[in-house]
């Protein structure tokens, strides 16, 4: 099940007596260890130390504090107890609803047990400064908790690392906040970049003077060292580091391949430049290489495959295949035709045994005198002696309309006709002068529903022709089908193709207007947009209102003008009615491809015709699951030396060492020789190929000729800086460079801000 972490009341920042330990379990078996701060419970697979006890309070604990990764250990040592990501995520946990804070990298198999989307991941630094010192805090309780402290406060001395001219006020608040909330006894602040140089001039990889370039997470330094001591007056930043380089890498892979997007995940970018990326020593000539798809070029392309299952092949039927369905087709249709036939021959012999019975009432009605007529018809539910044959009538012609026999039989239907209308309408063949005004109210009336009866009549009589019609033509298809199926398949085709296209090419020219080739450019107006008849409407219609205006209004006085009427409906619109009729005929061709052809494709609206247009989405291949990482792996750190190219108006690394030289106080040719002379490249961006022998041929170019150009990498770019500084706290007179509380209320943030470590002593 789901890993469940309780909460808890006690940490450093509520100054409770220690940190509750627990631990949880995932699907895998693996823990996670919590520790508890306030009602937000903190979830890391980092291991908690067990030694911190065996320490004396006189040993002090070394912090690097870096925009990328927090390190933290024991002075004296070459190695930091703790590291981890210096980012905080706050997810709730799905489960319980509980927020939980997740120091560092989040693990992906905590991922389904968190809810991440209403918090990302937050960095207490602003560029290379610290200003969230919430988050901070959350940091260093998370930092003194895997180191092992176990009470409610630190006792141990700190030296924890800052930017070069970390601004006072960032400066003030961290030691507030250590001395406050952490009962620190004493604080000590350097620079990363100058402790990382100090400890490689005690190992012999530069020298007393020179300068440290110190390509970071965020930002880059270049401080010139003098006699052992960092000169900060020569010191010069730039906002360009390994945040940028994985950000453009990951946001040119996007845009190269944005059907995989979501795999160009942070962490992965971050790979991708650890493993791929490197400095080009001529940027220039490294694009034309890839330019003209050298074999060089393609020997330093990189490929990364993704996973990739290639889709379900459709395969078309056999012959087999389609005779087998065709047969099972024709054996469900013959059933259906049995069973409709079947259903025919019973209605036929209901309405035969109703006729039946209506003719014996009928005879029986016959025998029974006129005054009994009506007793006698309300036994059986009819009204009148009328009602009865118009009943009659009708089940007679439903009967002749089952059995397939013509509808009406001339004589008898005139005769049975003028006997009906004889009855219902005895006003018809009167004449006017013979009625009174009631009556012909009563005449008019008749006209009108005899008038509508007969519409509706000769409506039914036409949509019953045309059903049988439609029967007829249908059985004669039928027939042509069994005579030869594959010549009648082929002929459908042929139609179905021709009538869509012709449905296409009205629909398109209702859209577009003519398609003569005179417009080129697709504009058309409102006239050429309409059809001919539309056209011909148009005029008549402006005709008649531009006449209207011309002396006498006449209009209507002759039977003509109304013809005028005739012609503007749109009733009349032969395009109209033409188009109606192919989009039937293409419903009816379709239906019918669809029952007898088993591989037919219904083409869909705007979809093209011809086989040789290229469909819109195109199927993904196995090479568009191939990520090709080339140019990219040389683009990408480019911005290190060029950062214009992400649109940062600022010097590249090879410039910052001449701006700093520049920045001197003082102007000595000798000291420019022994400071180019010894420049140390650290951070880790400095781990990229290529990256000495680009700085040193960059600074050669800004320098006079024959001027000493030596540049060296540290020991270790990324944890050299902790390592001085933790040389650097094992001095005896450490504490000597330290200030206390006491210090820090007395004298201010004036005194804090003039503050300066002395690194000759390591």
């Amino acid at each position: 099940g789901a890993p469940y972490v309780s909460s808890s009341s006690s940490s450093f920042a509520h100054r409770g007596s220690r940190w509750p330990n627990q631990s949880m379990t995932d699907d895998d078996g693996d823990q996670f260890n919590t520790v508890g701060r306030g009602s937000m419970p903190f979830v890391s697979r980092i291991r908690r130390q067990t030694d911190y006890n065996t320490y004396p309070s006189s040993i002090p604990i070394v912090i690097d504090n870096g925009a990328s990764y927090f390190r933290i250990g024991w002075a004296g040592e070459t190695e930091p107890r703790v590291v981890f990501r210096n980012i905080v995520h706050r997810p709730r946990h799905k489960a319980t609803g509980e927020t939980v804070t997740i120091v560092g990298d989040m693990d992906p198999a905590m991922m389904k047990y968190f809810d991440c989307t209403r918090s990302g991941p937050r960095s207490p630094f602003d560029s290379n400064v610290v200003f969230q010192f919430e988050t901070m805090e959350y940091i260093l309780d998370f930092a003194f908790d895997r180191l092992g402290a176990n009470g409610s406060g630190i006792d141990h001395p700190i030296l924890i690392t800052e930017c070069a001219c970390n601004p006072v006020q960032s400066r003030s608040k961290m030691a507030e906040l250590l001395f406050e909330t952490y009962g620190v006894p004493a604080v000590a602040f350097g620079v990363d970049a100058a402790f990382s140089y100090k400890y490689n001039q005690l190992h012999g990889i530069c020298k007393k003077d020179g300068i440290v370039l110190c390509p970071g997470y965020n930002t880059t330094h270049a401080i010139p060292f003098v006699d052992g001591e960092p000169i900060y007056k020569g010191s010069c930043r730039t906002n360009i580091g390994g945040y940028h380089v994985t950000d453009y890498l990951k946001q040119l892979l996007s845009l190269k391949y944005p059907f995989h997007s979501s795999r160009f995940t942070w962490e992965k970018a971050e790979d991708l430049k650890l493993e791929h990326c490197y400095i080009a020593l001529d940027y220039a000539s490294e694009v034309r290489l890839f330019q003209e798809g050298t074999k060089e070029a393609e020997e330093k392309t990189r490929y990364w495959q993704l996973p990739w299952i290639p889709p379900p092949t459709e395969v078309p039927p056999s012959e087999e295949e389609i005779a087998r369905k065709a047969a099972i087709r024709e054996k469900q249709g013959q059933r259906l035709r049995e069973m409709a036939e079947a259903k025919r021959l019973s209605k036929i012999n209901e309405m035969d045994s109703e006729l039946s019975s209506l003719r014996f009432l009928v005879k029986q009605l016959d025998q029974v005198e006129e005054d009994d007529i009506p007793t006698f018809l309300s036994d059986t539910g009819y009204a009148s002696r009328r009602e009865l044959e118009s009943t009659i009538l009708k089940v007679t012609q439903s009967l002749r309309k089952a059995r397939g026999e013509p509808k009406n039989e001339p004589a008898e239907s005139e005769e049975n006709n003028d006997s009906l209308n004889n009855e219902k309408y005895p006003l018809m063949n009167v004449p006017d002068d013979m009625l009174t005004p009631e009556q012909l109210k009563d005449k008019k009336r008749q006209m009108f529903l005899k008038t509508t009866t007969e519409g509706r009549l000769r409506a039914r009589q036409k949509r019953n022709e045309e059903e049988l019609e439609k029967e007829r033509r249908n059985q004669v298809e039928e027939e042509r089908r069994r005579e030869n199926p594959e010549f009648y398949l082929e002929e459908m085709r042929a139609q179905y193709k021709e009538v869509l296209e012709r449905v296409g090419q009205k629909k398109l020219l209702k859209t577009n207007g003519s398609s003569n080739g005179n417009n080129k450019s697709g504009g058309v107006g409102r006239g050429e947009r309409l059809s001919a008849a539309q056209r011909e409407r148009m005029r008549l219609l402006t005709t008649a209102a531009f006449d209207r205006g011309k002396g006498e209004d006449t209009f209507g006085s002759r039977d003509e003008d109304w013809q005028l009427y005739k012609l503007m409906s749109k009733d009349n619109d032969d395009d109209d009615e033409q188009a109606d009729s192919d989009e039937a005929e293409l419903a009816r061709i379709t239906s019918r491809l669809q029952e007898i052809d088993p591989t037919f494709v219904q083409k869909v609206e705007g979809e093209s015709l011809t086989s040789g247009d290229v469909p819109r989405v195109r199927q993904l291949t196995e090479e568009d699951y191939k990520i090709v990482i080339g140019i990219e792996r040389f683009r990408c750190p480019e911005i290190l030396f060029h950062p214009n190219l992400i649109g940062v108006d600022q010097v590249g690394l090879d410039e910052m060492v001449g701006a700093s030289i520049r920045r001197l106080p003082h102007e000595e040719t000798e000291l420019e020789k022994r400071l180019t002379s010894s420049i140390l490249m650290t951070g880790g961006c400095s781990l990229l190929p290529g990256m000495k022998e680009r700085l040193e041929c960059g600074v050669r170019m800004i320098r006079p000729c024959g001027s000493p150009i030596d540049v060296v990498r540290a020991m270790d770019p990324v944890l050299d800086a902790w390592r001085g500084a933790s040389a650097f706290a094992a001095d005896l007179n450490f504490l000597k460079s330290a200030f206390t509380k006491m210090d820090y209320d007395e004298k201010g943030e004036d005194w804090l801000r003039k503050y300066q470590i002395r690194y000759n002593k390591l």
